[in-house]
């Protein structure tokens, strides 16, 4: 069927094994010329125990070994510069190359988080442009740019919230989760420290507002909801959702993981949500992935303002900037210095180089995902049917009746030039195909992943075995999943003895 793959040829990169195994003794990369000055007693000059002689096993090389290797080990990789990753729910988007130049400059990449603040004004623009920027876009009074990344972003809403109640004299016991949500939103919600009950979506994938109704007791502290839902459909009854809530003194937490869908259409803010954490590493395109850097802010309405970590970017006289740690009702820190500024900065650069236009970007996402949705709704199962927001989730309920499952059509993905989709998520959907396009990609591009997802559709038909054994053209073939979770090799031995997990 390789007729059919138009981006994707046999890989023809070169073989390569560990850097240990081209290691011989007395390789260097780098020959240093004789010492003309005495020679320092390295125990006296750093103390015996700060003194180490070697690191056992560490590989001997030269340096055009380290060079080759490290650069064929480039080629394996696939990356957004590559082409196309329709991940949903991880936004995957193009970085622009303004970004990096940025980040780079004299003056923001070689300040140092502990220089006096007078020393630091331009870097503190810097962060209180961008908190004028985001608090534009969602509508809030307050923001914070500490957290790190969502999900610490969620957790620091919601120890806002607890110490919101607490001031009112009862920190309250529950926190209300639909099951269409984000799957850190409960987690977050334990460590928080409160207990947590699901809400139920209807038929069409929204909030049962009648079952919302019932289960807000004076013990809800708060609803998280993620919307866009990770079905991809916006939350329709928000301002209805914030008002069942208020009148029961809760409060609405958003989690904005999917603001690429509504950035510059919509303001939270404006919908009854009371605070939201945003994923700059998505919305507003930085480094993603590898676990990080990314960075959460956290905005919010004016009732919680009071409750900010600290320290807070203030204005003093004169217009200086300082970062103010006095603050008695504040939660704390939750990051170190004031987040992860390279991101930080990253992130401003996207929205000011967008402008206005930060809008369209929006729509692109949206239209970019609905063309997906058109192309394919033929030859994948579409299980809700509310209007696509960025992102559109299938089901593998067609391919099923040919034993075809959605990491079998994931895996025969990649013989076709694509990183694979989100699959199994959203958990209520049994064999979730979640695709999320972005702005990034052209017509051309959409239109290849299209024509490889209906190849694949009509290769689960008449030749299952060709997908269920995918992939056929990578360097390794499809991997014992369980088995590498259950039972990893974690370390490489000189002997060539492999350690077992417990290494």
């Amino acid at each position: 069927m390789s007729e059919r793959i138009k981006k994707a040829t046999r890989q023809t990169n070169q073989n390569e094994g560990l850097i240990f195994e081209k290691s011989s003794p007395g390789k260097r990369a780098f020959e240093l010329p004789p010492l003309d000055v005495p020679a320092a007693d390295p125990a006296k000059a750093l103390g015996e125990a700060h003194r180490r002689g070697g690191v056992e096993g560490f590989p001997e090389v030269s340096e055009i070994e380290v060079i080759r290797h490290f650069t064929r080990l480039s080629t394996w990789n696939y990356a957004i510069d590559l082409g196309m990753y329709p991940l949903g729910s991880c936004t995957m988007k193009y970085n622009p190359r303004v970004n990096e130049f940025v980040a780079r400059l004299n003056g923001i990449a070689t300040e140092h988080p502990y220089q006096p603040q007078e020393l630091s004004q331009g870097c503190l623009k810097v962060l209180q442009l961008l908190e004028k920027c985001l608090l534009e876009i969602t509508g809030m009074d307050a923001i914070t740019l500490q957290p790190a990344a969502g999900a610490q972003g969620e957790l620091t809403g919601l120890l806002l919230i607890r110490a919101h109640h607490t001031k009112n004299g009862n920190p309250r016991k529950k926190v209300l989760i639909p099951d269409s949500a984000h799957g850190t939103n409960p987690a977050t919600a334990v460590i928080a420290g409160y207990e947590v009950e699901n809400i139920k979506s209807n038929a069409e994938g929204q909030v049962d507002l009648a079952h919302l109704r019932e289960q807000v007791t004076p013990d809800v502290a708060a609803l998280m909801l993620t919307n866009p839902s990770t079905l991809g459909i916006f939350e329709q009854q928000i301002p209805q959702i914030a008002e069942v809530l208020h009148a029961k003194g809760a409060l609405l937490y958003m989690d904005g993981a999917n603001m690429n869908a509504l950035a510059g259409i919509t303001k939270p803010g404006d919908l009854g949500v009371d605070v939201m954490h945003l994923n700059l590493h998505k919305t507003f395109s930085t480094p993603h992935g590898g676990g990080g850097p990314g960075a959460g802010p956290v905005a919010m309405k004016k009732i919680l303002e009071p409750y900010l970590p600290v320290p807070v970017l203030a204005e003093k006289e004169g217009g200086r900037l300082a970062l103010d740690f006095q603050r008695k009702d504040s939660i704390g820190r939750v990051r170190a210095f004031v987040g992860n500024f390279g991101v930080l900065v990253r992130a401003l650069a996207y929205i000011l180089a967008y402008g206005p236009g930060l809008r369209q970007a929006t729509e692109d996402a949206v239209m970019n995902a609905n063309y997906i949705r058109k192309g394919l709704e033929d030859a994948f199962d579409l299980p809700y049917t509310k209007p696509s927001m960025h992102e559109v989730v299938f089901s593998d309920a067609i391919q099923k009746k040919n034993g075809v499952s959605t990491m079998d059509i994931a895996k025969r993905l990649i013989d076709y030039g694509f990183h694979p989709y989100t699959t199994a998520f959203p958990l209520i959907v049994p064999g979730a195909l979640m695709i999320e396009p972005t702005e990034s990609e052209s017509i051309e591009e959409l239109d290849l992943f299209i024509d490889a997802m209906k190849s694949i559709a009509l290769e689960a038909t008449e030749t299952p075995d060709l997908v269920k054994t995918a992939p056929h053209t990578t360097r390794v073939r499809r991997l014992d999943e369980v088995g590498a979770a259950r039972k990893p090799i974690l370390r490489w031995k000189p002997s060539g003895k492999r350690s077992e997990a417990a290494d």
